[in-house]
């Protein structure tokens, strides 16, 4: 099935549920990309033994759509900061997040959010610049349904760049009017502290 094999698809199958595909992606190292920007295929981060948050994003959309469910993944993009991107679902109607991240923020989202916006706001207060406590979350795509690129990205072996640049270019709606923006407060010290939590260090990590 999409070209897996037998033994990727033993990794993939068991991941039945979100909180099963979460808590599989948990055990991967980050991906520093020591050697230049990558966006590995689902069959190259397995190779890899590590993902960033868009690989994982990918992975636990093939998991989902191995069960049926759509492989919908959503942008959240932010001003002078990395985007982040991670994997919808839906349980009774209510929209959930699974998350690669190697922050003690913008993780797992539970199945509590009746619109995909509430769920993209829920990730604000998070979504700070550790040096200077910016709340820097702009804006949120459109789930973009990556069933629409075929299959053939799941096994591929060059860089996803057209995925990568797909969601990018997605269509985005803004997290707040512009000239709400001189009402943030920035992130404090004890936030700012929490923002150091890191899972993986990158010393730990030759490539």
């Amino acid at each position: 099935m999409f070209g897996l094999t037998k033994s990727e698809l033993a990794i993939f199958k068991p991941l039945t549920t979100p909180i099963k595909i979460q808590n599989w992606l948990d055990k991967f190292p980050i991906n520093w990309e020591k050697r230049g920007d990558t966006y590995m295929s689902p069959r190259r981060a397995l190779r890899a033994g590590k993902m960033h948050c868009l690989e994982g994003a990918l992975c636990a959309a093939v998991a989902l759509w191995l069960h049926d469910e759509p492989p919908l993944v959503l942008d959240l993009k932010a001003a002078g900061d990395d985007d982040h991107v991670v994997t919808l679902y839906k349980r009774h109607h209510r929209w959930g997040a699974i998350s690669k991240t190697n922050h003690a923020t913008l993780r797992w989202r539970d199945p509590v959010y009746k619109t995909v916006r509430e769920l993209a706001v829920s990730y604000f207060h998070e979504y700070f610049v550790n040096q200077t406590g910016a709340k820097v979350l702009r804006s949120f795509s459109r789930p973009v349904n990556l069933a629409r690129f075929g299959a053939g990205w799941i096994t591929a072996e060059e860089n996803l760049d057209y995925i990568a640049e797909a969601i990018d270019e997605a269509p985005h709606q803004l997290i707040f009017p512009s000239p709400l923006a001189r009402y943030l407060r920035p992130a404090d010290t004890m936030e700012k502290k929490a923002g150091r939590l890191i899972e993986w260090k990158r010393s730990n990590w030759r490539t």
